[in-house]
């Protein structure tokens, strides 16, 4: 073995390490993408979901869209307003505080109230619906078919199918959008937690019809619309729908409803948000009792 031609290979291969590590250190200087501090810091502020409720492809998305000005700091619907409040502070801007929301799903025809045109025993799946007779079982062509597309796609464990029917946890949901895109029937609606009445139906055949296929469908009477004192309710395609910046939560609606499907959340949801419980005021001191009047000392007659 000669010594010399295995110092030479080691040389040569040492300094062909070192050529290619000072050229690439030098391209690295050369044709590095600048990022900015803040960006970092804002991902790092950021949930780290990646669900895409916010209209980006991912956290890291967001926070360069925020940097850039393209997006505002409290663009992500799964911190709310404690990470909106971290990401203002970096970028040096107050953050808005806006109204919090949860998905809802317009349909109210669970097993006892929608009819069935056949019993169905295929594939669990709602997008698969598309394929079979009609649409799927139930009489009613755009009730939630129960299949539960929306459940598997939350990542927050926020809905599920109760009695054949989607139903959403407000106090869990995020709003990230994510079962609204699901549903192949598009029932699902993100709308404010603080919205008192909400319509439970998306049918939008004609009355006759819709009560052949469920006893809780809208029937398209417009009595919600003419009762409404606000102009927040119209019937669109044989199904009404609410204003929610015009309605000014009076109720008439829902009472008017023959149908009962104008809900108002607080009661009749199966999961209502928890209401927030202020501590009760310290009662009042009691004002003290007048002293009772002197008693005169009898005087006797002589």
């Amino acid at each position: 073995m000669n010594i010399t031609a295995i110092i030479f290979a080691a040389v040569v291969v040492g300094g062909v390490g070192i050529l290619i590590g000072f050229f690439l250190g030098v391209s690295g200087e050369k044709f590095k993408v600048e990022v900015d501090e803040r960006e970092v810091a804002v991902t790092e502020a950021l949930p780290g979901n990646n669900c895409g409720g916010c209209g980006y492809a991912g956290c890291s998305g967001l926070a360069a869209a925020i940097v850039k000005g393209e997006a505002p700091v409290n663009q992500c619907p799964v911190g709310g307003a404690p990470v909106a409040a971290k990401i203002g502070e970096i970028m040096g801007v107050k953050a808005e505080e806006g109204e919090r929301k949860a998905a809802f799903v317009k349909c109210a025809g669970t097993c006892e109230k929608a009819n069935q045109d056949y019993e169905y025993t295929g594939v669990q799946d709602c997008a698969a619906m598309a394929f079979v007779p009609n649409g799927g079982p139930k009489s009613c062509n755009y009730g939630c078919l129960g299949f539960g597309n929306c459940v598997k796609a939350c990542p927050f464990d926020a809905i599920h199918v109760v009695d054949g029917v989607a139903v959403v946890d407000k106090d869990t949901c995020k709003a990230c959008g994510k079962c609204v895109a699901a549903c192949p029937k598009h029932l699902i609606e993100l709308l404010p937690v603080s919205a008192k009445h909400i319509v439970q139906c998306s049918s939008k055949d004609k009355g006759k019809d819709v009560m052949k296929a469920c006893s809780v469908g809208c029937i398209a009477c417009h009595l919600c619309e003419k009762n409404c004192p606000s102009d927040a309710v119209h019937v669109v395609d044989n199904v009404a729908y609410i204003d929610q910046e015009k309605c000014t939560k009076c109720g008439l609606c829902a009472e008017k409803c023959p149908k009962k499907i104008i809900l108002f959340p607080l009661k009749d949801d199966p999961y209502p948000p928890k209401p927030v419980v202020k501590p009760a005021a310290p009662a009042a001191a009691k004002p003290a009792a007048p002293a009772a009047p002197a008693e005169k000392p009898e005087t006797k007659a002589e």
